[in-house]
Parts: structure tokens; sequence; C-alpha cells
């Protein structure tokens, strides 16, 4: 369940990052078999995304300093190499595109400010007084932004579904 609540969203904001689907997939994997390795460790003292998107972010910052996706949670699993056929491909897409039209249209809905400030702390997880040095305002507006910002998105993705 956990894999397939947050499957698009990690492998969307891979997609964002490093604009190769293939790529996107296979850290997208990489990350999952990480969080199934390491489930029986999991001390929650959070929110279980905010740990996926803990390792998502390790796990990116991991391949650009190597310049390959890491594979030792894949292998350490037992899992074969994947290769990709077209309607995988199509999948990704799917995954990384047509999914998050109705949020993208919601989060181009938004004034500039507060969109700036709540995808640096949602989607970024930078911390708020680096956003605020940022964006030049106090943490306070940041703070204000990003809770007005996702009350807003809630509101038209509700609207939406």
């Amino acid at each position: 369940m956990f894999y397939r609540e947050y499957l698009h969203a990690v492998v969307a904001s891979f997609d964002r990052r490093v604009g190769d689907r293939e790529l996107a997939f296979d850290l997208a994997a990489e990350t999952f078999a990480t969080v199934v390795v390491g489930a029986g460790t999991y001390q929650p003292t959070g929110p279980a995304a905010a740990w996926l998107f803990g390792i998502a972010r390790n796990k990116l910052r991991e391949s650009l300093r190597r310049s390959k996706v890491e594979q030792t949670a894949r292998r350490r699993l037992g899992m074969e190499p994947i290769t990709l056929e077209d309607a995988d491909l199509a999948r990704i897409d799917e995954l990384t595109g047509s999914g998050d039209d109705a949020l993208a249209r919601a989060l181009e809905d938004l004034p500039q400010a507060t969109r700036d400030a709540l995808l640096a702390r949602v989607v970024e997880e930078q911390e708020y007084g680096e956003i605020a040095a940022l964006l030049r305002c106090s943490e306070q507006v940041v703070r204000q932004r990003v809770h007005r910002g996702l009350g807003r998105l809630r509101a038209d993705m509700k609207e939406k579904t």
C-alpha cells in the first residue's frame, strides 16, 4: 500500500530533477528497495513519507556524486535488473506527467511567492529559515505562505475529485 501510495510522487519527483524517465525509474526502484531493506529498523519520528523522501533525496545525491544509480538495496533483495519495454516507458510517462495535471494546474493557480515557498518546503524539504533567506522575507511569512498554499491545494484537489 505504501508503495502504491507514493510511487507516483517519487517517480515524478525524480523525473523533475533528472529529466530522464529511465533514470527516474531506476532511482525510484532503488529508493523503494532501500525502504524494504530498512523497514525493520525504521523508528517513526515523523511521517513515513518524510522518511521515504529523505531516502529518495539521498539516493539522488549518491547517484549525482557517483554518476550512476546505486543498486545495493536491489541486489540485497535479489532483484534482477529491469529492462524497460515500450509499455513500461508509457507507464512511467503516465506517472510523471498526466497524473500531475490537476496538481500542476492547482500549483500554477497559486501566487508565485506562495508557490515558491510551498515547493521549497514540501518538495525540496528546505528549512523555513533557508527559504526565508532565499525569498528575502521572514520565517513567519514563509510559514504562512506554505500553510495557505497547502490549504488552497487541498481544497482545489478535493473539488477535482
